[in-house]
């Protein structure tokens, strides 16, 4: 490949993220499942043990994913760090639990493997070797330090040694087994996907080559004929003007210069070169590239471009990838499919940034829905009003899925939102798509370079 070709497909930095709800979620499940064990404990056992700062331990989890919820989208996915984060908490909290009802005289002191199992699924390996580290020093810690449990009549809970030792190293066995196991299952998974993702890319890239060597074949055929006829008439002329250097030497290069376009033609069906010059283009022809099938269906598509705050500035030179493309004309096909009349579409730039605003005078985001932009979902579709809405498309509710994942792939960040009533276009969507003009910005002054052959897989 070449320094212009996307990496977005080689990072795998998406396929390690998860959703804020999915563990917002499982939390859940475990402060219901550690409130309802200690009442149990506490009001049917009769058991004595430290319930107020059982109780506080178990309420900081719950304040946690409240503030979770507050603050955050339902769709927010957790990059490595956060979701880090998340469980390295959940390690803690339910370690302490455990220092507080007993240590590994509690048989749910198990229940130190589900984080540690999450994070082999969800976090790069390091993280996960960490988590494991941190799980497995924490057990050892409850197992030498905790608070008893007393019965009713005042005997203490607890495990003979013997046994105590058996649980701690089931539970450190259970922690590597487990890890592994969930993360070898996870990692074949993730090479499916992407052995599934390059066999489609493949399959895109022959056919764009076979459809490129149609055209140059074509080509060359059309204009194998006339080329001929000037290396026949050219070599014709070298006898006549043998005599006249200067005649000589001009007739020479008309049949060099003739010889090299059949050579071009040639070399173009073979290998199939790759264009450098189309690889990058202004941004706002990129925009309208991906605009173009959407112009003529019945909407008005204004276009607005212009520097934020450099006057006068060439318009920016970015990479001609296709999944930016493709995610673009995505966004505008729905904001032409859900405008009243008018779909405006804004470029912008500055000193560190590429804005694009994808803006329709429609009914907006529906409230209930606007949180999970993004996500993928299949839903049920009205014949009636989705023909009179969207004549000539049918989906599932995967277009901006996967829009979204195309672009934020490129580097983009995206928001949506409803305009304000006294905005223009009133009560519309709005799409934002924001990149950092390191991500897609071809600098202006860098060579292109020779044009390269497209290597064979």
């Amino acid at each position: 490949m070449t320094d212009t070709d996307p990496d977005t497909f080689h990072e795998r930095q998406r396929s390690d993220w998860v959703r804020l709800r999915t563990l917002v979620a499982l939390r859940w499940f475990a402060i219901i499942g550690q409130s309802i064990a200690l009442i149990v404990a506490t009001q049917v056992f009769s058991l004595q043990l430290a319930s107020g700062l059982a109780a506080m331990t178990i309420g900081a989890s719950i304040i946690v994913n409240l503030v979770f919820q507050a603050v955050y989208p339902e769709n927010k996915r957790l990059m490595e760090r956060e979701a880090f984060g998340m469980l390295a908490f959940d390690i803690t909290q339910l370690s302490l639990l455990i220092f507080l009802t007993g240590g590994l005289n509690n048989p749910f002191a198990m229940l130190i493997l589900a984080p540690v199992t999450i994070a082999a699924t969800v976090l790069h390996l390091s993280s996960t070797v960490v988590l494991g580290g941190v799980a497995i020093a924490l057990t050892t810690l409850v197992s030498r330090f905790n608070l008893n449990i007393q019965t009713e009549l005042g005997g203490l809970l607890e495990l003979p040694v013997l046994f105590q030792f058996g649980f701690w190293l089931a539970i450190v066995v259970g922690v590597i087994f487990l890890a592994v196991y969930a993360r070898q299952v996870t990692n074949e998974m993730h090479n499916m996907g992407e052995a599934l993702l390059a066999t489609q890319l493949a399959l895109a890239r022959e056919q764009k080559l076979t459809d490129l060597g149609g055209v140059v074949a074509a080509t060359a055929h059309e204009l194998g004929t006339p080329l001929a006829t000037i290396m026949l008439v050219s070599g014709e002329l070298r006898t006549e003007v043998a005599g006249d250097a200067d005649l000589l030497d001009d007739v020479d290069l008309i049949h060099a210069q003739a010889a090299r376009c059949r050579e071009i033609l040639q070399s173009m069906g073979a290998a199939g070169k790759d264009d450098l010059h189309i690889r990058q283009t202004p941004i706002e022809a990129l925009v309208r590239e991906a605009a173009e099938p959407h112009i003529d269906r019945g909407k008005v598509v204004l276009f607005e471009v212009g520097s934020e705050d450099l006057d006068g500035q060439k318009h920016p030179m970015v990479l001609r990838r296709p999944e930016i493309i493709h995610g673009l004309r995505n966004l505008i096909q729905n904001a032409v499919d859900f405008a009243e009349t008018t779909v405006e579409i804004t470029v912008s730039w500055s000193q560190s940034e590429i804005r694009v605003r994808v803006a329709d005078d429609g009914s907006g985001f529906p409230a209930s829905v606007i949180g999970r932009i993004g996500d993928p979902f299949v839903r049920r579709r009205r014949v009636g009003d989705d023909a009179i809405r969207r004549p000539g498309y049918s989906g599932m509710g995967l277009g901006l899925f996967i829009a979204k994942t195309l672009l934020e792939r490129s580097g983009a960040r995206i928001v949506f939102r409803n305009a304000p009533k006294q905005a223009s276009p009133a009560n519309g969507a709005i799409i934002d798509v924001i990149w950092p003009l390191s991500k897609i910005s071809q600098p202006q002054s860098t060579p292109l370079g020779e044009n390269q052959n497209i290597p064979a897989d």
